[in-house]
């Protein structure tokens, strides 16, 4: 039997990328799996199909992680369809760069309403309903530590705001039997920065193992923090970066 057999998940900005691996993990080690999308319906569609194919239950959801309402109800749904919740993933997340004179209020404001308020807002409604045993993983960025480049340093404060809150909140969801830990990849390969694309130039010399990641590396990793073999593991930021920046 599969480590995460008849467990409930929800994953956050699951539809695509590394969401969609993570989603795709976790439906093969046995979870039945809600996640969330807010553009892209009939990729949704398909991705639910696609775990539905492997025995366990799909659940995508249409919701605004900008939205707490919308976030809140996303929750609810997952633990009235499954009845019940034993793992969130919060992937949702933006990267927008830009010189400090041209990042506007507004920018400021949406990437930390998706990168930082979004993770805090599922936290809260998902810790009401996890058990013992129960497990978040938030996804973050190695930009937390390292930010070798110029124009992301809004994001970087985001990423770092993940770390702190996974820190903090292990002290409070640790006697509870839940643990909380940050995932922090490095360069993976996905549509929005493909190990080929423009950007790819910049960012390979600063890897050590001369590589982009691949999402379903991160999905590997993220199954693991949600199975039991993982309990001992609170409160860490776990670098998979192929040595970024080393």
């Amino acid at each position: 039997m599969s480590h995460l057999t008849q467990k409930s998940a929800i994953v956050t900005g699951g539809s695509r990328g590394i969401g969609a691996a993570i989603v795709r993990r976790l439906a093969q080690d046995g979870a039945n799996v809600a996640f969330t999308y807010l553009g892209g319906e009939s990729q949704a569609l398909e991705l639910a199909k696609e775990i539905e194919s492997l025995g366990v239950k799909a659940l995508p959801i249409k919701a605004d992680s900008s939205n707490e309402k919308s976030l809140s109800e996303a929750v609810k749904k997952t633990v009235s369809e499954f009845g019940k919740l034993d793992i969130l993933v919060n992937n949702a997340g933006v990267a927008i760069m830009a010189p400090l004179d041209e990042f506007s209020i507004e920018d400021f404001d949406k990437t930390f309403a998706i990168n930082v308020r979004a993770p805090f807002i599922a936290i809260k409604e998902a810790a009401k309903h996890l058990q013992r045993g129960g497990r978040i993983i938030n996804i973050g960025s190695i930009n937390a530590d390292r930010m070798p480049f110029a124009n992301g340093g809004v994001y970087a404060m985001s990423k770092a705001a993940v770390q702190g809150l996974t820190r903090g909140l292990a002290r409070d969801l640790g006697p509870l039997g839940i643990t909380i830990n940050n995932v922090q990849p490095g360069p993976v390969n996905t549509d929005m920065n493909p190990e080929d694309g423009p950007f790819s130039a910049v960012l390979k010399p600063y890897l050590s193992v001369g590589r982009y990641g691949q999402p379903s590396e991160i999905g590997a990793l993220v199954s693991f923090l949600a199975g039991p073999d993982s309990a001992y593991i609170n409160g860490a930021s776990l670098d998979i970066d192929g040595g970024f920046g080393n």
